[in-house]
Formats: C-alpha cells, sequence, structure tokens
C-alpha cells in the first residue's frame, strides 16, 4: 500500500511529517540517543536502557543511553534543550526534575514548560509513610496523636530539602493538622539508613526502597501516599483511608523531547515508547525495580505535570520552603 507521502508501508500506515526541517517521514532511520540525567545506576537509568533496548530491537536502529550527570539534572536537561528538535535526542526525567526544580532552583537555563515536549510516562513508585518500631505507631491516628502532645518534636528524615519526599511529608503534616521536625540528608540512602538505626523516627519513602524492611519487621507502614493501595503491598492502607484525603503523591519516570519538537514526530515517538512498555522485559525492569507501569501519553503527561507542579508551588509557598 502507498502511503500519502509516496512511501510503501507494509502495514498500510503512513507517519508523514510536516515540515520542511524534517525531510524524513518515518523516525527512526538514524541512530537516537537517550540521555539520563544521572549517574548510571537506579530506576531512571535502568527504565532509558531498556527502552533503548526495546525501540532498537523493534527497529535494528542503534539507539544509546548516555548518562549527563550534575546539577540535581539540570546538565543533563539542558543538553537536550540545545538539541535539534528532530526526536534523535530525548532525556528520561523522574517527576522532581519536571514538578520541583522549576520552583526551587533558581535561574534555571531552561523553562521546564516552554523548552521540552511529553513523550510519554514510563512508570511510577509509590510514595508511604514509615516508623522505626521505637516511635510506637502503625496508623495516622497513632502518629497525629503523639505529634499533637509533642508539636515540632517528633522528627522525620528526608533525602533533602525540596525533594518530593520532603514535600510529601510536608503535606501530609499539613493535612494532619500536625508539626514535625524535618531533618534533611544528603540522599534517600543516609536518611534511610538512620531511620533504620532508630536515629530519626519517621521518613516519607518510595515503596520500592522500603518494603523490604516493612516485610521483614525493621519498619512500620503508616500509609501510603496515593487514591488506591498499591498492589505491590495490598495490605497497607493509604494515607486517604485513614483520613487524610489530600496526600497524594508518587514519584514517577518519563521521557522528553526538545520543545520545539513536531508534534507528529512525537506522537510517532510516543506509539513506539507504548509498544515497548507492553513488552514482557520491560516489565520485569519494572519488577527488579520495584515500579509500577504508568503508560501515558504526551497529553496526560503534560497535564498531569502541570497539576503537580502547581500543587507543590503551593506547599512550598505555604510550608515556607527554600532550598539548600
Amino acid at each position: 500500500m502507498r502511503g500519502s507521502c509516496g512511501i510503501m508501508l507494509s502495514g498500510g500506515v503512513a507517519a508523514c511529517i510536516a515540515g520542511a526541517s524534517l525531510a524524513q517521514p518515518l523516525w527512526p532511520i538514524r541512530p537516537v540517543r537517550i540521555v539520563a540525567p544521572i549517574a548510571p545506576g537506579g530506576p531512571i537509568d535502568a527504565l532509558a536502557r531498556q527502552l533503548a533496548a526495546g525501540l532498537q530491537e523493534r527497529h535494528g536502529m542503534a539507539v544509546v543511553v548516555e548518562n549527563l550527570a550534575g546539577g540535581s539534572g539540570v546538565i543533563g536537561l539542558d543538553h537536550v534543550r540545545r538539541a535539534p528538535a528532530d526526536g534523535y535526542t530525548l532525556v528520561a526525567v523522574t517527576s522532581g526534575f519536571m514538578t520541583i526544580a522549576p520552583i526551587l532552583i533558581a535561574r534555571l537555563p531552561y523553562d521546564i514548560e516552554r523548552d521540552f515536549a511529553p513523550v510519554a510516562m514510563l512508570a511510577r513508585s509509590t510514595n508511604v509513610m514509615v516508623a522505626h518500631p521505637s516511635l510506637r505507631v502503625s496508623s495516622v491516628k497513632d502518629l497525629v496523636t503523639i505529634a499533637r502532645a509533642r508539636p515540632g518534636a517528633v522528627a522525620y528524615a528526608s533525602p533533602g530539602i525540596g525533594s518530593g519526599l520532603h514535600l510529601t511529608a510536608e503535606l501530609f503534616a499539613q493535612q494532619a493538622g500536625i508539626e514535625l521536625l524535618h531533618v534533611p540528608y544528603k540522599g534517600a540512602g543516609p536518611a534511610l539508613t538512620d531511620v533504620l538505626a532508630g536515629h530519626v523516627p519517621l521518613m516519607m519513602g518510595s515503596l520500592h526502597t522500603v518494603l523490604p524492611f516493612l516485610r521483614s519487621g525493621r519498619l512500620r507502614a503508616i500509609g501510603v501516599a496515593d487514591v488506591a493501595r498499591s498492589p505491590l503491598a495490598p495490605e497497607i492502607a493509604t494515607l486517604a483511608e485513614q483520613g487524610t484525603k489530600a496526600v497524594v503523591s508518587t514519584s514517577w519516570y518519563g521521557l522528553l523531547a526538545p520543545g520545539a519538537t513536531p508534534p507528529a514526530v512525537v506522537s510517532v515517538i510516543a506509539r513506539e515508547a507504548q509498544e515497548v512498555l507492553g513488552r514482557a522485559a520491560f516489565r520485569e525492569v519494572l519488577e527488579r525495580q520495584g515500579l509500577e507501569l504508568w503508560a501515558l501519553g504526551p497529553t496526560a503527561f503534560r497535564d498531569l505535570a502541570r497539576e503537580e507542579r502547581s500543587r507543590w508551588a503551593r506547599i512550598i509557598r505555604e510550608r515556607d520552603i527554600r532550598a539548600d
């Protein structure tokens, strides 16, 4: 069958790209680069590499992952911002890069809304409030009772000021009507280590990270910050079930293109990404990382990021949170 661009297509689907700057009608016809703006290792790196492997397998075209770490993701994102907007340089991101950093980091070299085009959401992790057993709490009611008896004395750890887990804990405290003492660390690992040791009694953590310690009894779950229980741990009640209905926060991972990338190109890449997300190999990576598949297209991805950015801006303003 011949498509409207005069190209023979075996499936009868023509992906014709308008615009003089794009001579080729199909994607990809040359190597693709996915930038991971963090050091190798961790969920975003693993997801980017499996996505690259799946795209390469589908098309026989090289798809490489390049780690450009530094500046809390700023270096990698700015590199992609300046790349040609042709669909051949993409960037894998975490939710914080899109929703928190633009609010807290002064003088970013890019505008996250104008300079990037959402392509596809890949996965997410539910956040959960956990406690060391020494605190003797196992529900929101228990925690509220103790916190109100000792205002500002019950401490919680976070990976750092302005991190998603910090803001989620502040949102929880606001909605529960309590004051907690924030103890920031330089990363989730050191924060979790001190909570496990009992030096700090509370932490809002990613479910996939804390789940082994919940199962072993080294930590206790207070509740997950989502609209529904996680399929990874359905025995843990949500915070909403316990009365803090406005506390919904997940850590998610997505794919962006430079902002001027033609919408037709974005649509083609989004469709190709969805094909890879449905494969068993990608599900295996999700399982190893303790993540849930969250396959959103460009429009839903954009709308969700906007809503979360607005929500965190309000919390940052109301709780007077300032970056280091």
